[in-house]
């Protein structure tokens, strides 16, 4: 066929319905992975603790993008290839439609006894002319909304355009779901921050504990709003099969959309976002972050804050790390368990019963020398590198107790427990367009399943024998159209037993 007809083939492929309606299909399976797996976009706390559990598995799955599958090169190709599919399978039908639409109704067969549903009236004494009842059923079938067509010696009828139309506008809609999906993709962001009860956040790049943006982003057009974290708060379903299992959950901020605005309060609940100037706020999770006090062997004070742990199970075992670089005379660095509902298990060791700070514990081992930070290399907060580091105890502590470090090392104070919620900000501008176009495809669906188009013929003349001949056909074209009582009806008309 020579490269141009080898172009043109894949072209026509490519706009066939069959393949749009093949990739339509490789888009909803390339997007189970995303509900299966942690997605980094939404929280990379947990994508961070599958790794930690699958060390073997977990990699292999990162290097095929199932942690980021809507950025995901393979994703994108479906993405792509069916928006230019759809638009190649729309357009010329959009262009045949609205000729369509403006096109007259087909000429009537010569022979329309040869139809399925055709009725025939003939009258002996000839009461009118062929011509009017010609007229008759024109202006009945105008009447019920037809589109007529007279000609000398027929009637050409149809009805039900805005089925085809509905069709389209439910495929045209579609292509504009995908461009507000690709317009959110390129000029927007998505980010996700983890804030302590009393902290706050700012809107700055650097606030984010990881950041997203669009191709086509600019960071200088975040907006300038920022939230205090008042009050977080959990409940727990206490007994039967769902024991343990959250009940609700919600954070209560206090938020300016500008730096010199007024301050305003809200709640945000899990599918109940904040909204500020185009960006929502969604509470994505929660975890502890225990109070510590932490002194150096010179008393000084090193540490005083509440410290986020990560979860690690449904009862909240959570892992985290303090670390203490301006101790003295040796920097201080600890490894911790917190357990909210505390019980030594004789061969399990220390667990948790409970997700809610009932009993809370926190399980410490200290160590001191050079945490490395001054290496140059980067280090996560939830890690403590031990290897220029020697242990130098281990304790557990309640609310409001102290240890006192070996040798000399100082102290750690367990204050009190507090909450952390993460947070999600997400900015896309292509939302509006997504949503407007999906509910103009919910209406063009409908508007395509319940419209019924039929074609109706009305022939009359005058026989051999001097009598006026009438035929009636009519023809659905879509199912349940129930042709044959409205045929029934243009006869009563036709033949005066109906006003």
């Amino acid at each position: 066929m020579g490269v141009i007809g080898w172009v043109r083939w894949s072209w026509r492929q490519l706009t066939s319905m069959r393949v749009a309606l093949i990739l339509l299909f490789l888009l909803a399976l390339a997007s189970i992975p995303g509900s299966l797996f942690p997605q980094r976009g939404i929280n990379p706390g947990r994508v961070s603790g599958y790794l930690e559990l699958h060390p073997a598995l977990g990699p292999w799955l990162d290097r095929a993008g199932l942690f980021d599958v809507y950025t995901s090169p393979w994703f994108a190709s479906v993405y792509l290839l069916l928006f230019v599919s759809l638009i190649g399978c729309v357009l010329p039908r959009l262009r045949k439609h609205y000729k369509g639409l403006r096109a007259l109704p087909p000429p009537a067969p010569s022979r329309l006894g040869q139809l399925p549903d055709h009725r025939q009236l003939v009258s002996p004494d000839v009461p009118l002319s062929p011509t009017a009842y010609l007229d008759i059923a024109g202006k009945e079938l105008k009447a019920r909304g037809f589109r007529v067509r007279r000609d000398a010696d027929y009637v050409s009828a149809e009805k039900g355009y805005l089925r085809e139309s509905g069709n389209l506008i439910f495929h045209a809609a579609l292509v504009f779901i995908l461009i507000g999906v690709g317009t959110g993709s390129l000029f927007g962001y998505r980010g996700n921050v983890l804030v302590r009860e009393g902290q706050g956040f700012s809107n700055t790049l650097t606030q984010y504990d990881s950041f997203k943006p669009g191709r086509l982003f600019d960071p200088s057009q975040l907006q300038p709003f920022s939230f205090d974290l008042k009050n977080f708060s959990v409940s727990f379903e206490t007994v039967g099969k769902q024991r343990g299992a959250p009940r609700e959950f919600f954070a209560d901020v206090s938020y300016k959309r500008a730096p010199n605005s007024a301050s305003s309060t809200d709640r945000i609940q899990v599918n109940k976002p904040l909204g500020i100037d185009g960006s929502k706020i969604f509470l994505v999770g929660w975890g502890y972050a225990p109070r510590i006090t932490v002194r150096d062997g010179k008393g000084n004070v090193v540490v005083k804050d509440s410290i986020a742990f990560l979860p690690r199970d449904g009862n909240f075992t959570s892992a985290g790390v303090i670390k203490a670089p301006d101790a003295k005379p040796q920097q201080l660095g600890i490894q911790a368990i917190f357990l909210p509902t505390t019980k030594i298990d004789p061969k399990r060791g220390p667990i948790s019963l409970f997700p809610a700070a009932v009993t809370p514990g926190l399980f410490m081992s200290a160590w001191v020398g050079d945490l490395g930070l001054n290496s140059g290399r980067p280090q996560s907060i939830y890690k403590l590198d031990t290897t220029k580091m020697n242990k130098i105890g281990i304790e557990a502590l309640a609310p409001g107790q102290t240890w006192k470090l070996p040798k000399g090392a100082g102290t750690v104070t367990f204050d009190g427990v507090a909450q952390f919620a993460t947070f999600s900000i997400a900015h896309d501008p292509g939302s509006p367009i997504a949503l407007v176009a999906a509910v103009t495809a919910i209406g063009g669906l409908v508007l395509s399943m319940f419209t019924r188009r039929r074609r109706m013929w009305v022939r009359a003349r005058v026989d051999e024998s001097g009598r006026t001949v009438v035929d009636v056909a009519g023809l659905a074209r879509t199912e349940n159209a129930d042709i044959e009582a409205e045929l029934d009806s243009l006869v009563a008309v036709i033949s005066g037993k109906k006003d």
